[in-house]
């Protein structure tokens, strides 16, 4: 990272929403499945799959896909967390903007956080915890 202590771009949208993107396909890869099957819908998915069909071969290789989006939302959250107290602009215009920039941008980690938690759920551990 560099000394500049003026938040950037990168730090603010495109960490965050890179992590949401991760998150979501952790939650449509292998989340969704399980989810589908623990509730007793296995036609739903099998309609489903017949849609989408590469979400199987997603769901192969569900550990590197939790794994990178787990990568990205460290990442995400360190540079939120070194970012957290980076001043402003001075402008009143500017400064009101880069602070709704910063909720936005913490409001969107957290959610991805949150799909990342539940993904990981019914990936991982709903099928040991209900059929076990």
């Amino acid at each position: 990272m560099s000394n500049n202590p003026e938040p950037s771009l990168w730090q603010h949208t495109i960490m965050p929403t890179l992590s949401l993107f991760t998150s979501m396909g952790t939650l449509v890869c292998c989340a969704l499945p399980a989810l589908l099957v623990t509730l007793g819908m296995g036609a739903a998915l099998a309609g489903f799959v017949g849609a989408v069909p590469w979400i199987t071969a997603i769901a192969d290789y569900k550990i590197y896909v939790f794994a990178g989006a787990g990568i990205m939302l460290t990442l995400s959250t360190i540079m939120q967390w070194r970012g957290r107290y980076a001043p402003c602009p001075a402008d009143p215009v500017k400064a009101k903007a880069c602070t709704r920039l910063k909720k936005i941008s913490w409001g969107i980690l957290v959610f991805s956080i949150i799909i990342y938690l539940i993904g990981f759920f019914f990936a991982f551990l709903a099928a040991d915890i209900f059929f076990d």
